[in-house]
């Protein structure tokens, strides 16, 4: 009897705590790596996806980002300007760019890295106008090695970009280039594919002919991804932190 007595006050004791803390919103902005993934592209999945199950209830993860943008693009398309009418104080903005910014050869959504640190600055200043909170990432990498089964990473000076911004406006940094490096540099050239979108053909119904993607993950890859975040997050000892699940 004390120890069902014990553990109702501790659910209560919970509860009550749950319900003094503020319920937060996380908005998301990046590109495919974290975007939400319609029925038809799976198993291709955002690590935004995953990551949006690892709070408790009083976050809400409004995931914004969109496949093919880049920084420029996510601005002129108006996806930004709606998130700054709604951002409340004391809620977060993540923002992961690059994949799409660093494409030269694609002219519709490429952005220089002088233009790419400009918009960078831009959703620092706006989120921080609104007493919000700006968090930046660094680009997921692709899966890249050369002959020799090394990896090298293709995204050029865009995730230096990233952390001069972070450090020269004070704003919080997941350096998810540097941790998505590391994780495919223990799994090597063969034992990465797991984390990708690779199917034979017929694997799937959604791809009949087969798919060999490096840059989207599958649903675990998009786990170990989103994972890779949390830890993040934990290490940069935001308050946000505390409202992730145990």
């Amino acid at each position: 009897m004390k120890k069902i007595r014990f553990i109702l006050l501790l659910f209560v004791a919970v509860m009550l705590f749950s319900f003094q803390k503020k319920h937060i919103t996380v908005y998301m902005i990046g590109d495919s790596t974290m975007s939400i993934k319609l029925p038809e592209k799976r198993p291709e999945t955002g690590w935004g996806m995953p990551f949006a199950n690892m709070f408790d209830n009083t976050i809400t993860i409004d995931n914004r980002a969109m496949n093919g943008r880049s920084t420029r693009t996510f601005i002129n398309e108006n996806r930004w300007q709606p998130i700054i009418d709604k951002l409340q104080e004391g809620d977060y903005v993540f923002i992961q760019f690059g994949h799409n910014d660093e494409s030269k050869e694609k002219t519709d959504r490429y952005s220089s890295p002088e233009d790419y640190k400009t918009n960078l600055i831009k959703f620092i200043t706006e989120t921080k106008n609104k007493n919000a909170i700006p968090v930046l990432l660094t680009p997921v990498v692709r899966r890249r090695f050369d002959s020799t089964g090394k990896f090298y990473d293709v995204h050029g000076v865009y995730p230096d970009v990233v952390r001069t911004v972070a450090k020269e406006y004070h704003v919080a940094l997941i350096d998810m280039q540097q941790s998505s490096e590391k994780l495919l540099t223990q799994l090597g050239k063969d034992g990465s594919l797991k984390l990708f979108n690779h199917l034979k053909p017929n694997e799937h119904p959604n791809y009949p002919a087969g798919i060999a993607d490096d840059t989207h993950f599958n649903e675990y890859g998009a786990l170990q991804m989103a994972r890779l975040a949390r830890e993040g997050l934990i290490e940069i000892k935001l308050p946000l932190a505390e409202r992730l699940n145990k």
